[in-house]
């Protein structure tokens, strides 16, 4: 079974106009708080009120790629709803808060990897473990070496990087 449902007429997508309007409301939330923002520019002519304001008009900008894309293609076919993997993606992140000080972030971060690797369809956890865990060792070392930013320690990265 493929998990679409076919649709007999064609009709505009709700649910596209409905993600169009939240998009447009909050980008025009973010012009406006961004253009509030005092400014004064700086040497380049650009203050800190234009990040915001630049985010709302990509929001804009979504929010009506969504109505054209709710006009055009409309409701032919819904993907059907997987709990499975969004529990493994949730189990990952949980798992992740509970162990991030106890065991520290390498090995806390490689089972979120293994966790969401499984809910993509890669149940094979011997093999995606330690490949997430050399990831955010690598990360990690960026963060830590390069960036002199604290993140938790563990076994692996005080026995790598040092204490």
């Amino acid at each position: 079974m493929s998990g679409f449902r076919p649709s007999t007429e064609r009709r505009p997508d709700g649910a596209a106009f409905i993600i169009a309007a939240v998009l447009a409301a909050l980008g025009a939330l973010l012009i406006w708080q961004g253009q509030v923002i005092p400014d004064k520019g700086g040497y380049a002519g650009i203050g800190s009120g234009a990040a915001p304001v630049f985010v709302g008009v990509v929001l804009l900008i979504l929010a009506a790629a969504h109505v054209v894309k709710g006009l055009r293609h409309g409701a032919t076919g819904i993907a059907r709803q997987q709990p499975v993997p969004v529990l493994f993606i949730m189990a990952g992140l949980a798992l992740q808060l509970i162990l991030l000080h106890p065991l520290g972030f390498s090995i806390a971060s490689g089972i979120l990897f293994a966790c969401t690797a499984a809910a993509f369809g890669k149940r094979n956890f011997v093999l995606t473990l330690p490949v997430g865990v050399a990831f955010a060792l690598a990360v990690f070392g960026v963060f830590d070496q390069l960036l002199k930013l604290n993140l938790p320690v563990g076994f692996p990265e005080t026995l790598i990087f040092g204490g």
